[in-house]
Parts: structure tokens; C-alpha cells; sequence
């Protein structure tokens, strides 16, 4: 018993808790997430982290927070479908971040954890508020991340976590000797038959999965269409969603006759899944960069013949890579955009270097707004957060970024982040210290 109450003395009347607060922001234009044609003069209104309302010229509630962005182009929180943010490899320097093998072995899950807090908060000035983080995360060093940052422990985007990926013997390592090979099971949890697949995913549910990352071809192995169709069917049992690596015609005629949601990379991309593809609403996350990253190798990557010889190889990756996309586009397959940006780029941020790879499809003949939707309204369906994040639409959560310029017309223009919101708080506001007005009543 309390000694107010032993005393005889009631608790005194507890203030009523304020309603969640009320928000209007305003900008020039607006893409929703779905519309060819921005919306002018636009209003989005919101209380707590929600969104309420959005239109033109939209009437503000008395009492209203008023965040009047101006000449802007305003959109849903960018999506990464692809990312890597516990992987941050530093060619050429020799030290522990030279190869995913020497930051696996020199980096502990936590470091990495922390270095992905640092990856998260970059993503999230960049205007990128939500990823699906597919894997090479240590020990599942992801779902850490991803519960740290639902607990306001460190601010990043919104994430879905695959755990470590399922894969055949070897993951993704190249060849390491006997003594050393213990590392490969910090990365992947590897299976050999359809009995170690389905134990497999649970275990990987039961670790804290969001999604299934299946590593079907390596290199050496080849995961078979039984295994893969357990994969899937477990997966789905649960409703997690599997995203399949896959480079090779083999392997992606696996992935996609075993039912996977994405085909990640699809490298040679044979023309007889693509029907298939389009039937079984498969999306292809061709993880393609951008034509300007083939200049970029830094001098410690070699002489200027060897960077000469680099960058044309990159070239004819790259053309073909859009090459591939058209091919899909054209067949009707949907795209959703995947970073794969795991590599540190000297003078950008993590964040800078994921939206021009999110953007690269413009480069392959996507239009601009085909390019939006796949990193908005189509990620969002894959990453089966749609009814969440990917629109502004009432009753979404209030995921918003703001850029200079318009996007539908030059996607550089995502370059330009003037203005983040995450969830309802402001991450990013580059207008200055300027005071927010309040709505006042009509007169």
C-alpha cells in the first residue's frame, strides 16, 4: 500500500495526455507513389505518424503545425529492396574492410551492428526510410539493428531483416581452407536436402526473419528445385517472402518454377522466365548502378591502365545490366528497386551512393515514374509493407522526403533532399531555423 494511501490522503487527479500532434506540411508537388501526373499545390496532413489526408490546396485545421517546404517536389520515403548495411568494404586499403571475408573475420557482430547504425543513419538523410537488408549481417547483427532502431536506441531506416541467408556449401565465400571455414556459418546457414532447407527457415523465423534470403547458386553448388520449393513453401506457411539470388540461367529458372517473390540480380535473365515471371507476379531486382560509377575507382585500385581496363568491364556490365532490364520491362515484369551498395565510394555517403543506384533504371529507358514506383508503391508490395509505407495516402504511416526540383522529370532531382520524415519526426529539414506557423482560425 502506498503512504498516500496509508495516510488517508487521495492521489492528486493525473493532466489528461495531448492528443497526438497535428501536422501540415505543404510543397509544390506531389508524387504519390502511384500517379504519372505530381500533384500541384499539394497538402498532406497528418496526426501522429500517420497520414490523414492529402490533396490540393487542402484546408489546414485550426491549431494546425504548418511545415510550408515551398518549391519542392514531396514523395513517399524511398525504398531500398537490397541492402547491405552491416557490409561496408573499402577497396584497396588493404586493412579489415578489403573483401567480405576479412570483415567477417576481423569484425565482430556488434561492430558490425554499429557500423550499420552508421550505414542506417546515412540511408536515412538520403531520403531512404525504409530497406530490406538481405543478408551478410554476421550473426543475424540485422535483427539487432532493426530492433535498435524500433526502440529509438539509433535512428535508421525502417527495416526488413532476412537473417543470415540460406545457402549451398560454401555461401558466397570463395574458396578458404579447412581450419577457417567456421566463418561461413557467421554469414549462412547452409543446407544440404529438402529436411535441412525447411529446418532451415524456421530457424531463421525463429532468429527473427522478416523476409527469406536464398543464395541459390555460388559458384560451386547449386540449391535444387526441391529444396528451393520447401524454402518457399515454409516461407509462405508464415507469410515471409523469399528473395532469391540467383546469376545464372539454372539458377534462375529454379528460383522462379519454385514460386520465390524476387529474382535478385538475375544476371543472364533467359528469355523463357519471363512469361512465368509475369504470371506468378515475380518482381526482378536487377541491383544495376548507375554508368558514372565506372569512373570512379579510386587510385588505389591500380595505375591508370589497369582503372582504364576496370572501367570499360564496367561498362559492358553495366550496358548489359540495362540491357536486361528493358528485356524484363517489356515483357511486363515489375521492377523493384535494390541497391546491392555494399562497397564504400570515397567522397559520398552510403546514402548518396544508394539513391543514384535506386535511380539507374532511368538509364536502361525506364520513365521516371516507372523508376519512382519501383523504389515506392513496388517495393512496398515486396517487402509486403504496402498497407504501411510506399504511398501518401490516408492512413499510411507518414514516411515523407522532399527534393529540389522534379523527379518525373530528371531523376537526379532525388540527389537534392531538402526534407526527411520518418514515421512522423523530422530527420532531415534544410529550410534553416526558421519557426513553423500554426494553422489560425478562418475568419
Amino acid at each position: 500500500m502506498s503512504v498516500l494511501l496509508s495516510s488517508g490522503l487521495a492521489a492528486p487527479a493525473r493532466a489528461q495526455a495531448p492528443g497526438p500532434a497535428k501536422v501540415a506540411v505543404r510543397a509544390a508537388r506531389l508524387f504519390d507513389g502511384k500517379s504519372a501526373k505530381p500533384l500541384a499545390n499539394a497538402v498532406v496532413l497528418l496526426e501522429g505518424n500517420r497520414i490523414q489526408a492529402v490533396g490540393s490546396h487542402l484546408a489546414i485545421p485550426e491549431g494546425t503545425r504548418v511545415l510550408d517546404l515551398g518549391d519542392v517536389t514531396l514523395l513517399p520515403g524511398l525504398i531500398d529492396a537490397h541492402s547491405h548495411l552491416l557490409l561496408n568494404i573499402e577497396f584497396g586499403n588493404g586493412g579489415e574492410g578489403a573483401s567480405m571475408e576479412m570483415q567477417v573475420a576481423r569484425l565482430s557482430t556488434a561492430e558490425r551492428a554499429l557500423l550499420g547504425a552508421k550505414m542506417g543513419r546515412e540511408l536515412l538523410e538520403a531520403g531512404v526510410t525504409t530497406v530490406r537488408d538481405v543478408g551478410n549481417s554476421g550473426l543475424n547483427g540485422d535483427v539487432a539493428l532493426r530492433n535498435a532502431i524500433q526502440r529509438g536506441w539509433v535512428e535508421g531506416p525502417r527495416m526488413s531483416a532476412c537473417t543470415r541467408a540460406l545457402a549451398a556449401h560454401g555461401g558466397q565465400f570463395g574458396v578458404i581452407q579447412q581450419p577457417v571455414q567456421g566463418l561461413i556459418d557467421q554469414e549462412y546457414v547452409t543446407v544440404t536436402g529438402v529436411d535441412e532447407a525447411r529446418r532451415a527457415v524456421r530457424q531463421a523465423v525463429y532468429d527473427g526473419a522478416d523476409c527469406i534470403k536464398v543464395i541459390v547458386d555460388n559458384g560451386y553448388n547449386l540449391l535444387s528445385v526441391e529444396e528451393l520449393k520447401v524454402i518457399v513453401e515454409e516461407a509462405h506457411r508464415v507469410k515471409r517472402p523469399v528473395a532469391a539470388h540467383t546469376t545464372k540461367d539454372d539458377s534462375i529458372r529454379a528460383a522462379v518454377e519454385a514460386g520465390v517473390d524476387s529474382i535478385e540480380h538475375g544476371y543472364s535473365m533467359p528469355d523463357d522466365v519471363l512469361a512465368p515471371m509475369v504470371r506468378k507476379r515475380i518482381f526482378l531486382v536487377p541491383t544495376v548502378g548507375p554508368l558514372e560509377v565506372c569512373d570512379e575507382f579510386p587510385p588505389e585500385s591500380g595505375d591508370a591502365e589497369a582503372r582504364r581496363a576496370m572501367s570499360e568491364r564496367c561498362r559492358k556490365l553495366v550496358a548489359k545490366g540495362y540491357e536486361r532490364i528493358r528485356r524484363a520491362v517489356a515483357a511486363g515484369v515489375r521492377l523493384a528497386a535494390g541497391s546491392d551498395m555494399y562497397i564504400a565510394v570515397p567522397g559520398l555517403t552510403r546514402g548518396e551512393t544508394t539513391v543514384r543506384a535506386l535511380s539507374a533504371h532511368g538509364e536502361a529507358g525506364v520513365p521516371p515514374v516507372d523508376v519512382l514506383r519501383s523504389m515506392t508503391a513496388n517495393a512496398a508490395e515486396l517487402l509486403r509493407m504496402q498497407d504501411q509505407v510506399g504511398t501518401l495516402e490516408a492512413g499510411k504511416l507518414a514516411d515523407l522526403v522532399a527534393v529540389k526540383g522534379d523527379p518525373l522529370k530528371d531523376l537526379k532531382a532525388l540527389r537534392q533532399v531538402r526534407f526527411v520524415m520518418k514515421d512522423g519526426q523530422v530527420v532531415v529539414d534544410a529550410r534553416g531555423a526558421q519557426p513553423a506557423p500554426v494553422a489560425a482560425p478562418p475568419r
